[in-house]
């Protein structure tokens, strides 16, 4: 390596670690921002999905969704007046906070063993579930009625084999690249189910253009924590986003944010819902 090259190695490793500095700086939890005390300012740059109805959605200028209500809450109860939302693709989450790109990341992220050996978790702040959704007069009553029947999931995803491997080896299976094709195709009628979690299927179900049209059909199969995503080690915030989401329980907020988003019809498992965080590590 030339002497120049050496020289330009070293400014672009400053750049990267100036940048990293910066982003932490500013996503730095306030003095006052102790689970239960607002108002101290400062901002914070926070991970969402935003092509998810009902859970994390850009509209405009906007964000709307669940996991978009839990964010702002638990920002505020970090003492953050200021938030801006980064969209956080599932493959790009644990970079994202590996980097310090964003501070927290609220975006369906499933709490795993594999996943926590990069990143730490709060929460969970929602249990979810894989179910189906169908129209709202189908006679579809859970996985194992689907033999025969017309199945669609997004591509890359294991949902719809695991209904064809587990409860109907007859079922036929139909890939699109988002959920928005299979939900149209759905309510043309050219295929008879969506599977996925059924928060997700929820928030489309609930989108004006379905509304009466398309259900839940509320027999879980599986079992997913949601959780607030924090960079790995980052214990102190940890236990600060569980205090907060206690508190968003208890008062109401949760149920509140889960009703105005997804819709007053959708009813979680009761049985893990709401749900308690778990001890942070």
């Amino acid at each position: 390596m030339t002497r120049n090259q050496i020289l330009g190695a070293l400014a672009a490793a400053g750049l990267a670690l100036t940048t990293a500095s910066c982003a932490s700086a500013e996503n730095a939890v306030p003095e006052a921002g102790s689970g239960g005390s607002a108002g101290a300012g400062g901002p914070v740059t926070v991970g969402i999905k935003f092509d998810q109805p009902g859970l994390g959605q850009q509209v405009g200028s906007e964000f709307k969704g669940f996991d978009v209500e839990v964010a702002q809450y638990v920002a505020k109860e970090l003492g953050y007046t200021d938030v801006t939302f980064k969209e956080a693709p599932s493959a790009q989450r644990e970079t994202l906070l590996q980097s310090g790109q964003v501070k927290m990341i609220f975006a369906t992220y499933s709490i795993t063993d594999d996943r926590k050996q990069k990143v730490s978790f709060g929460g969970p702040y929602f249990v979810a579930g894989q179910d189906l959704l169908v129209k709202a007069d189908s006679d579809i009553t859970g996985p194992d009625a689907l033999n025969g029947k017309k199945l669609c999931s997004v591509t890359g995803s294991t949902s719809a084999k695991k209904v064809q491997d587990q409860f109907a080896g007859q079922v036929q299976l139909q890939e699109y690249d988002t959920y928005s094709k299979c939900v149209e195709a759905l309510n043309s009628g050219r295929i008879d189910a969506v599977t996925t979690d059924n928060v997700i299927l929820a928030g489309f179900a609930a989108q004006p253009q379905y509304e009466g049209k398309l259900k839940v059909v509320g027999q879980t199969f599986s079992t997913e924590k949601y959780g607030v995503g924090l960079m790995k080690g980052d214990t102190a915030t940890c236990e600060k986003v569980n205090a907060a989401i206690t508190k968003m329980v208890s008062d109401g907020a949760w149920q509140k944010a889960l009703d105005d988003t997804v819709g007053a019809d959708f009813k979680p498992d009761a049985a893990t819902n709401p749900p308690t965080p778990e001890p942070c590590s």
